[in-house]
């Protein structure tokens, strides 16, 4: 019996229909916030049988729907969740009076900081940003409060612990006294910030400026488009080709 007589697994069900991240999904399956005609399934080998009707936190699912690709230039001052209960502002609610698709954010950027992010309902292209392991990395512009010493550069390059954590940059370069450009692959959390820190600096404007082989070009703060099919299989291949190149 193949899948379509017995359905899809319920995590790919959601993750095709947009909700999240497979691995996101499962999360969701064993928090029990899922449902399939009105029961609630608290197990990952479930199916979705033709014609089921599935919920989330008892909103209707509904099957899997074109697949939507966009960029946006997030500000400062939105986050990158789909839901806060502090209600502070999201990024997602800059798409929302054009975008009809369910999409979320393959990738976060914190509360302060701009730049791009990617909002899709394409699970895999979804979980191939989020896993360091596809060598897909992310270059960002630093603006300091202060000059920045070499050393900061020469030991980010290396390594800096920070309470008992590493960051370590891809690459960074000087761009200005008080500014640099870092590139990252697996991108901790907060972590150029805490590597600022230990250099007695803050940043002023912290912005991605790219994703992989996709440059912010002239999108406006606050604007969005649709990245072209040439870009979406460009970004798809490129942590792979990153990683012959370097073999």
């Amino acid at each position: 019996m193949d899948e379509g007589e017995r359905g899809p697994r319920l995590q790919a069900f959601l993750s095709r229909a947009g909700v999240a991240s497979r691995r996101a999904c499962e999360r969701l399956i064993l928090d029990g916030r899922v449902s399939v005609d009105g029961a609630v399934v608290s197990e990952l080998g479930s199916r979705v049988p033709p014609g089921a009707a599935v919920a989330l936190d008892g909103a209707p699912v509904l099957p899997e729907s074109r697949k939507r690709y966009i960029l946006l230039n997030k500000p400062p001052g939105y986050i990158s969740a789909m839901s806060d209960p502090e209600g502070r502002p999201l990024a997602a609610d800059l798409l929302k009076a054009s975008v009809e698709e369910r999409v979320y954010n393959a990738g976060r950027l914190d509360q302060w900081s701009c730049g791009l992010l990617v909002f899709t309902n394409d699970g895999e292209l979804a979980s191939l940003l989020l896993r360091p392991s596809s060598g897909i990395d992310k270059e960002y512009e630093i603006t300091a409060d202060a000059p920045l010493p070499d050393s900061f550069f020469e030991r980010f390059l290396r390594g800096v612990r920070v309470d008992g954590i590493v960051y370590r940059a891809h690459a960074a370069r000087r761009a200005g006294p008080a500014q640099a450009r870092v590139v990252l692959i697996e991108g901790k959390n907060r972590e150029i910030r805490r590597v600022l820190e230990v250099f007695g600096r803050k940043a002023l404007v912290l912005r991605r400026v790219r994703i992989g082989p996709i440059a912010i070009g002239a999108l406006a703060e606050g604007s969005f488009r649709d990245l072209t099919e040439l870009e979406v299989a460009s970004l798809k291949s490129y942590g792979t080709s990153e990683k012959r190149r370097e073999q």
